[in-house]
């Protein structure tokens, strides 16, 4: 017998957005709120390494062309920062949609990927794949 549902279960993921279009956002934070998530958001890769640093977060949905860092870059820099068993699940949002591009994002660290425009199960399909943490600590 399960004695949490699945609403109440994704409410617990602590998710941080990576995204610099204002349209993008919108979509992603309408979808998000809508299974129930509150969301934190940030313009570029420099703005996730900070709020990263200021909060544990379970997921960082990172869009990969960003200005000031991008998010492959954002993405080896939180690899390198922090060990695979204390940093955020992320997943790569993402126009790019040819072949090797899925390959880029897991090569660069990413643990998903996502292609937008973002489509809801897709979406869903990733983040029912990140757990939350008791203590995420640098």
């Amino acid at each position: 017998m399960q004695t949490m549902s699945l609403a109440e279960e994704r409410v617990t993921l602590r998710i941080l957005l990576a995204e610099d279009n204002r349209v993008n956002q919108k979509l992603a934070l309408s979808m998000l709120r809508k299974l129930g998530y509150q969301v934190d958001l940030a313009i570029n890769g420099v703005e996730v390494l900070q709020a990263l640093h200021r909060q544990p977060y379970d997921v960082v949905l990172m869009d990969v062309e960003m200005p000031e860092m991008d998010g492959l870059t954002a993405t080896r820099r939180i690899c390198q920062e922090w060990c695979a068993s204390k940093r955020p699940r992320i997943i790569a949002l993402t126009s790019f949609a040819l072949k090797g591009d899925r390959e880029k994002c897991l090569e660069a660290g990413m643990d998903d990927y996502v292609t937008k425009p973002i489509a809801f199960p897709e979406l869903l399909n990733a983040l029912e794949k990140a757990s939350p943490s008791l203590a995420l600590s640098h």
